[in-house]
């Protein structure tokens, strides 16, 4: 029995070759903004209603990337007989991204190297050094899911200890977190924490998660890492903590105010508060999924998907819409 998928947008020739060659016999794949009346699954990031309307057959969505855009979540309601389904392939990427934003900000990477760039040495001769060593702190990771397991495989690797939240916390400790908390324990573990890190999704208990209060509770010297999405932390808040030294130092990939076409994505400022005047953080235009491998990688999963479907197995990743993740 032959299963046919539909994707809405198309990949390069090179990387759809390499996807059919993931496939299981019987899988069609058929690409184009119009669903075939004979699609059962569809790969879609923000499918139109008269797509999910086009196949009567259509029993799942597979969103191609790691969580749900709010339209597409509010979309998925009039359709509760389709399952929902997204991809976890950039966990690699995202959490090398962390590690690279997290030793940028906590050694001063950028002022550092602008600096020299001007050939000015003086600022290897700053007492004390702005430099903060990992070794030996305590990293907080908050969504312990693939991204920050892998985080925490990461921070270990820097003689880190481990804290993490994650909503349903089914075990107390793993290979790399020493403890494992529901999210409602935050606030005690706040202040055992040097580095904070966010991979939590966006969702409306998590957004304005981190405020002012939540910033003055970590450790000094503190650090943030956010590669959930920007509203988790209150923007207002990071911005003060970063100018007055509440937090030491922060690096930032997910941000507030994104390009609302092609034409403004070279004069967009990603936050109403001016980041960028401060030295101490490092600011990074929401790529921390992006690499050369990423299109395969994404391919890849998705074929996981599909694969399992044409076995009758059950596909993973499947989507509570509910809490949107």
């Amino acid at each position: 029995m032959t299963l046919h998928a539909h994707l809405t947008y198309p990949p390069d020739d090179e990387t759809l070759t390499y996807f059919r060659n993931q496939l299981d016999d019987g899988i069609e794949i058929t690409i184009g903004d119009d669903v075939p009346e004979t699609a059962v699954i569809l790969v879609a990031g923000r499918p139109t209603k008269e797509q999910l309307e086009a196949s009567p057959n259509l029993r799942a969505l597979i969103v191609p990337w790691a969580g749900i855009p709010e339209p597409t979540r509010e979309l998925m309601a009039d359709f509760p007989h389709i399952a929902v389904h997204n991809l976890h392939h950039n966990a690699a990427p995202v959490a090398e991204t962390v590690l690279t934003l997290l030793l940028a900000a906590a050694k001063f990477t950028v002022p550092f190297d602008q600096s020299l760039r001007n050939h000015d040495w003086s600022i290897r001769y700053k007492r004390p050094s702005p430099s903060v060593l990992l070794a030996g702190k305590t990293a907080l990771i908050l969504g312990y899911g693939a991204i920050g397991q892998r985080v925490a495989h990461l921070c270990r690797a820097l003689e880190m200890d481990v804290l993490a939240v994650r909503r349903h916390a089914s075990q107390t400790s793993d290979e790399f977190a020493q403890e494992i908390h529901p999210l409602e324990a935050l606030p005690d573990l706040l202040p055992r924490a040097h580095a904070l890190i966010i991979s939590l999704p966006h969702t409306p208990e998590t957004d304005g998660l981190i405020g002012r209060d939540e910033l003055m509770g970590l450790k000094r010297p503190s650090l943030l890492v956010n590669v959930g999405r920007g509203p988790i932390v209150q923007q207002q808040a990071l911005y003060e903590a970063l100018r007055d030294g509440i937090l030491h130092a922060a690096g930032l990939d997910v941000w507030y105010n994104y390009p609302a076409d092609k034409p403004s994505r070279s004069h967009t400022p990603p936050a109403d508060f001016p980041f960028h005047e401060l030295d101490n953080v490092v600011i990074s235009p929401h790529r921390g999924g992006l690499t050369s491998e990423t299109e395969q990688l994404r391919m890849a999963h998705t074929a996981v998907l599909l694969n399992a479907a044409a076995r009758s197995e059950p596909m993973p990743n499947r989507v509570d819409l509910q809490r949107g993740y």
